[in-house]
């Protein structure tokens, strides 16, 4: 229960900058009722996927591919109890709310029929059932805020299906004009939105996914959007999306990434991205809401979440879009025997590394290297992304060959040069690599991170951009040992060694934590306390429990300035940084906390990541830091050799465990980086022992941190 009290005063904090900066906001955060302009038609198609997609059996689909904006859309909404996917009716109710909706109820039940009311009108049965869902879910989505949003701009709404109803019904559960079906509604010129279902994959049930009945009910659907294309008004927008998964047609508990297209306006053909994911040709369910109501000059309303679409470049293929939907798949499927495969062959490596310390007098060069590759496997996880992996006949011996030949890369350009002589040469290579790849890639667009195995994926739609938390584990792991070996390198010029290490932790930092690059929250408070702990070390300053208190303080302080800085943009411009900061004023940050908190809590029960800690943990202190019960110095003559490792070790540690409080994702990152800190220890180490002389008994060994350091 640690983690409560950090995650309060990250909380109370925020929220005292926020109040000081409240009265300044820009204007752009007042929301101001706005005439509608434009007309959008929105075609679900629930169960929609690009390998769907043909010029033969789906034509009127195919053509709005080929002259307007595609990607691949992830559908992710609350899923019902005992399945991980997107029911219909949670989509439609997600695009209704702009947030998160779920469905009450296990599995995925059928979408109600609207009422018929008086004028054309219907209501939704049962909706205050609805509402009272949303209300008791993680994220209170608010239903009815896309038609509350439309009609208080002037427009009006019409709802052709009734999946569509769910869409286009206000906060009260009414839609104002309803058709069961597309003839039923021929002229659509008086609305300035539509939303119209495409609904036969949603009713269709069949056991084989690929079979006739799933092939039928994608050509019925297209045939529903032909119909609905042929009434859209000239000048009208577009947009055609996949709502939910389609489980009745034998997917069972599977999800994917379903079709975005946009067509209209100012979508021409090339691809779609948007700033929830900072992805080319990636999108979200939650994106629909604000897309629609940017199309119609409105500001995106508060509680939607998502971001508008826009155009993105080249137009991507039918082909490269299934693509990304099977690298889900792949993803999904590898994943766990990927961690068990790499604990296993750890916690074997461990062992291997303890026997070899403790049996032979005089390190063999093998025990080195190998552990050099060991310390360059986790960057070598982002770095595989870099080949399609998932498109061999065998992915998982694919990603871990993948993995293994950039491994071996790195560790090959940390012997490749005459630093390979020095205790610190090749660990502070691997370190640099880890550092400097993972922030060029959060710079540039975090692509490494998007299905990679410790990254995140689409389908789950918890993260698209930034630093993932076992990314950072990664990045920052590596930034303390390579400032610690600066430190070393520097070591006859002191100050420069400080300033030097001082300007990249900043550097660092900033690229965890900016809203356009990593925008990590939980991550700056744990990288300022494990840089801060490396620099007074080297510096030889002690550290303190009155220290650590006001750098932790400062870290709070620093990702508070950034969430404020990031929410004073443009609601649609912001980043989940920003988003928070709105959700505490708006009274839900304590829900947000809550529910972090219980998945840090929950990560405890991952016994694989948990059980490499403990050893990863027992390794470090038992075998290397405590050697001389089996004669062999290991740590306490690699600190001997370079003080600074023992600061750069203590760092690393430092911040692993703080984000392991403070983060989601808890157990992981002090996992991750363990796996690269006490591997190059090892190498470290290892080195240290092949050039020490022998242990006498006149001189013997002592335990790690004992020694002085080394005059210069």
């Amino acid at each position: 229960m640690r983690g409560r009290p950090a995650r309060l005063l990250a909380s109370i904090l925020v929220l005292v900058v926020a109040a000081l900066v409240l009265p300044v906001a820009p204007a752009s955060a007042v929301r101001q009722a706005a005439p509608v302009t434009g007309r959008v038609v929105v075609i679900g198609v629930p169960g929609l996927r690009w390998d769907d997609l043909d010029p033969r059996l789906t034509p009127a689909l195919w053509g709005l591919t080929a002259r307007g904006s595609s990607a691949s859309l992830s559908t992710r909404a609350v899923p019902p109890e005992g399945l991980p996917v997107t029911c219909p009716a949670a989509g439609w109710l997600t695009v209704s709310a702009g947030q998160r909706a779920g469905v009450p109820g296990p599995g995925c039940g059928p979408v109600p029929e609207p009422v018929a009311a008086a004028g054309g009108a219907a209501t939704i049965p049962n909706w205050s059932e609805l509402v009272a869902v949303q209300q008791a879910g993680p994220f209170k989505a608010r239903l009815g805020l896309l038609a509350d949003t439309v009609t208080a701009g002037g427009g009006k709404i019409a709802a052709i299906g009734p999946g569509a109803a769910l869409a286009a019904a206000d906060r009260s559960g009414r839609v104002a004009t309803y058709a069961a079906s597309p003839a039923a509604l021929p002229d659509l010129t008086p609305y300035a939105l539509v939303v119209a279902e495409a609904g036969e994959m949603a009713k269709a049930r069949a056991d084989d996914p690929r079979g006739q009945a799933r092939r039928a009910a994608v050509s019925a659907a297209d045939r529903t959007v032909a119909e609905v294309l042929a009434r859209v008004p000239a000048g009208s927008t577009v947009l055609v999306a996949g709502l939910s998964d389609s489980p009745g047609l034998g997917e069972g508990a599977v999800a994917h990434l379903h079709v975005a297209i946009a067509s209209g306006g100012p979508y021409g053909h090339g691809s779609l991205t948007a700033a929830s994911t900072r992805q080319r040709a990636l999108v979200t369910i939650t994106d629909v809401t604000t897309t629609v109501t940017h199309q119609l000059g409105l500001p995106t309303p508060e509680g939607a979440v998502g971001r508008a679409w826009s155009g993105d470049g080249g137009a991507p293929s039918v082909t490269e879009l299934a693509d990304a939907d099977l690298a889900s798949q792949v993803l999904r499927e590898v994943r766990e025997p990927f961690f068990i495969t790499l604990v296993a062959a750890q916690l074997l490596f461990y062992g291997l590394a303890a026997l070899v310390i403790r049996r032979y007098r005089r390190m063999p060069t093998t025990t080195r290297v190998v552990a050099t590759v060991s310390g360059a496997l986790p960057v070598s996880i982002f770095l595989a992304q870099l080949v399609p992996w998932w498109g061999f006949a065998h992915p998982m011996p694919a990603l871990l060959g993948t993995i293994l030949g950039f491994a071996v890369l790195v560790a090959g350009f940390a012997y490749a040069g005459p630093w390979r002589r020095h205790v610190l040469g090749p660990p502070a290579v691997v370190a640099g690599i880890s550092s400097l790849a993972l922030l060029a890639d959060v710079v540039t667009g975090s692509r490494l991170q998007v299905n990679a195995v410790a990254g995140y994926e689409p389908v789950t739609g918890g993260r698209f951009y930034g630093f993932g938390n076992m990314a950072f584990a990664v990045y920052s792991t590596g930034t303390i040992l390579l400032l610690a070996a600066v430190a070393w390198a520097l070591r006859r010029r002191p100050r420069l060694a400080v300033v030097v290490c001082v300007a990249y932790g900043l550097l660092a930092i900033a690229g965890d934590g900016w809203p356009t690059w990593g925008a990590d929250f939980g991550g700056v408070p744990s990288f300022v306390l494990g840089v801060a702990v490396c620099v007074l070390m080297v510096t030889g300053r002690r550290v303190s429990v009155v220290r650590l208190g006001l750098i932790a303080v400062a870290g709070v302080a620093l990702i508070a300035l950034i969430a404020v800085a990031d929410w004073l943009r443009p609601a649609d411009r912001r980043t989940h940084l920003g988003a928070f900061v709105q959700q505490i004023i708006s009274g839900e940050g304590g829900s947000v906390v809550g529910r972090k908190l219980g998945a840090m809590l929950h990560t405890l029960g991952n016994l694989p990541l948990t059980l490499l800690s403990l050893v990863a943990v027992a390794f470090l202190f038992l075998v290397l830091a405590r050697p001389s019960r089996w004669g062999a110095p290991a740590l306490s003559l690699a600190y001997e050799r370079a003080p600074q490792l023992r600061a750069g070790l203590f760092g690393a540690l430092t911040a692993a465990f703080a984000g392991f409080l403070i983060n989601d994702s808890g157990i992981a990152i002090p996992a991750m980086a363990l796996t690269v800190a006490v591997p190059l220890a090892l190498a470290a180490s290892v080195h240290a022992l092949q050039t020490a002389p022998p242990t006498t008994a006149a001189r013997s060994s002592a335990p790690a941190g004992a020694t002085a350091p080394p005059s210069p």
